[in-house]
């Protein structure tokens, strides 16, 4: 009997150590190139229509986001196929949003992003005429109210940061913080530091448990959202300095709340609510947190430790052998859509998930 203690104390010993260890770069940036190569196998079109319950065209916020973490992964391994696949699919939309210029929603908007990104590297007119003349429109008009839901702000604010910093017009940023502090002024609580996710969650709207719901990947797209502003921004802005302090409020508010397996639950307040490994909420709070790190804003030494279990788990239980992700939650709005997540369960959508993926891997991948 006490060998067999000996023998799990030795093991508890050896994972305790394994959670503290981040995996090879090489194991991490294999982990990205599989992931991604099933997904462009999958789509080797990058035009094609989704079609799912309805017809969706590919350039919605969804194949944006897995554009944007595409574009990460290009930064850290510049393959001359990733920079194709990425331009295939602006020339298929003509660079162009879903609803055209005239929309003002960020969910059409985010596809931007990318497109912007890909200006920078050839500057095509084309590639960035239409997204900016959709955030103009936007300029013209003294409307604030348009990011009602906390998404928004990560589709569509480092569209305005990135064309503030291309055309060196501060209207962007301050049109994108008006916006921003809308959003904020109502869904954020400046207690707990963390975000409802639009206003059908504000109180008296409770948890099962009867705390505040805060959906994870919801407060993980803001804290994204900061991250991809603050990079476009000069580091002595005013905003930039309002975004940092929410940024370190966030980062210490979700610290406490991942669980031991590394994973956060959708329900960041209520672990019961439907409480299990999820990849996307996971995956964004480790791309924002450990830029957090590489920047010198977050303490290595409390905050390392946590990007390093999540991270290995991420790698180590959603990554199927064919490169599939597990335990990725269907799109929605709260931690009950698309439930139950499970290895094997495809979600609606397969992009979006891997942007998440993508954009947390390669900030790991950068990270000494």
């Amino acid at each position: 009997m006490k060998k067999y203690f000996l023998f799990v104390t030795m093991l508890l010993a050896v994972n305790t150590q394994a959670q503290k260890t981040l995996i090879p770069k090489k194991t991490t940036l294999a982990a990205l190139t599989k992931t991604n190569q099933y997904f462009m196998e999958k789509w080797p079109d990058t035009g094609k229509e989704i079609v799912l319950n309805k017809t969706w065209p590919s350039n919605i916020w969804t194949r944006g986001v897995y554009y944007e973490g595409l574009m990460a992964l290009y930064a850290i391994d510049p393959k001359q196929p990733y920079y194709d696949y990425a331009v295939q699919w602006g020339e298929k939309h003509n660079w162009n949003l879903r609803n055209g210029i005239k929309t003002r929603n960020a969910d059409d908007q985010d596809c931007g992003q990318t497109y912007i990104d890909l200006y920078l590297i050839d500057k095509k007119p084309e590639r960035i005429a239409n997204i900016k003349a959709s955030i103009d429109t936007m300029l013209k008009t003294s409307k604030i109210d348009d990011w009602h839901w906390i998404d928004a702000i990560q589709m569509a604010m480092p569209v305005m940061a990135r064309l503030g910093k291309i055309y060196k017009d501060t209207a962007y940023f301050h049109r994108m913080y008006e916006m921003y502090e809308w959003t904020k002024n109502g869904l954020y609580n400046k207690e707990e530091h963390l975000w409802w996710r639009d206003k059908d969650f504000i109180p008296p709207y409770k948890e099962p448990n009867g705390q505040n719901c805060y959906w994870s990947r919801g407060n993980g797209w803001v804290l994204a959202a900061l991250v991809r502003t603050m990079e476009q921004l000069p580091e002595n802005s005013h905003y930039y300095k309002i975004f940092l302090n929410d940024f370190k409020e966030m980062s210490a508010a979700v610290l406490p709340l991942q669980r031991t397996d590394g994973f956060w639950n959708a329900s960041l307040h209520d672990p019961n609510n439907y409480g299990g490994k999820e990849l996307t909420g996971t995956s964004l709070f480790v791309y924002g947190i450990t830029w957090g790190i590489r920047k010198g804003y977050l303490d290595k030494k409390t905050y390392y430790p946590v990007v390093v279990k999540a991270w290995n788990a991420l790698v180590k239980d959603c990554v199927h052998d064919n490169g599939m992700l597990g335990f990725v939650q269907s799109t929605g709005k709260q931690p009950s859509d698309g439930q139950p997540v499970s290895f094997d369960k495809i979600p609606d959508f397969e992009d979006y998930g891997l942007g998440c993926f993508l954009l947390a891997g390669s900030e790991i991948y950068k990270l000494k």
